[in-house]
This record gives C-alpha cells, sequence and structure tokens, in this order.
C-alpha cells in the first residue's frame, strides 16, 4: 500500500504523520509499524523545526516486513551526520534513532529529503526455519 501526504508545517504535523502511518495497521506487522511511527514522528519533528514550507511523507509498504518512508520539506538541506548532544541537552538523538532502527537510510544531497527503509522480512524468514 502507498501513502502520500502533505502536511502543513506546524506543530501539528508529527501528531498528524503518526496518523497517517497508523493507518497502515492492517499492512505492516507490528514491530515494524511501531518503529516507523517512532520515526515518522521524529523526522517529521525536525522538518517543523528546522525546515521550510509544506512537509511531504511519502511511504511505501512492499510487504507486511518491509516499507519505505520519505520525509521532505523545502528546507535548504543538512549533512548526513549525528548532531553532538550533552547528557543535558534536549534533542540530537532522532537521527541516532533513525541509525539504529532502520535498516538503511540517507539523505539526498543538498535537499531536505530523508529517507529510510525496515526490512525485517529476513528476521521473519529466519525464526520460520
Amino acid at each position: 500500500m502507498d501513502l502520500d501526504l502533505d502536511i502543513a508545517r506546524d506543530l501539528t504535523a508529527p501528531a498528524q504523520a503518526r496518523h497517517a502511518v497508523e493507518t497502515l495497521r492492517d499492512h505492516l506487522d507490528r514491530d515494524v509499524l511501531t518503529d516507523t511511527v517512532l520515526l515518522v514522528s521524529e523526522l517529521v519533528s525536525n522538518s517543523v523545526k528546522y525546515g521550510d514550507g509544506t512537509i511531504g511523507l511519502r511511504i511505501r509498504t512492499h510487504a507486511a516486513r518491509q516499507v519505505l518512508v520519505e520525509v521532505l520539506d523545502e528546507g535548504g538541506g543538512f549533512e548526513r551526520r549525528f548532531r553532538r548532544t550533552s547528557e543535558l541537552e534536549v534533542g540530537g538523538f532522532g537521527l541516532r534513532l533513525v541509525d539504529r532502527l532502520a535498516n538503511t537510510w540517507g539523505v539526498r544531497d543538498g535537499t531536505a529529503h530523508i529517507w529510510f527503509e525496515i526490512d525485517r522480512s529476513a528476521d521473519f524468514a529466519a525464526a520460520a526455519a
């Protein structure tokens, strides 16, 4: 199933994005859905904080254990690197979560277009063997 949504860049955008991802609950396994909701929320929150214009959310479900997500806005882009944070700082962990939970992820150079893929089909095949 595919989902394409444009979201106004305001404080309700992360909740709107989470709600949109939740509509895929019949198409994704629970663990994949849970991680997708979390990562989409983090990336849309970053777009609200740092981006410009409308936020685009593109989701492609390939199977119950495979999903490709793209979050894009009209901002000037950013580098694929982790922000240094101290224990006292709030924030700065969104990309670390993406790196930890997604199988692959990236940023389209020079844009505010980030994507990630979760593919846990191999995990399912290994458990069934």
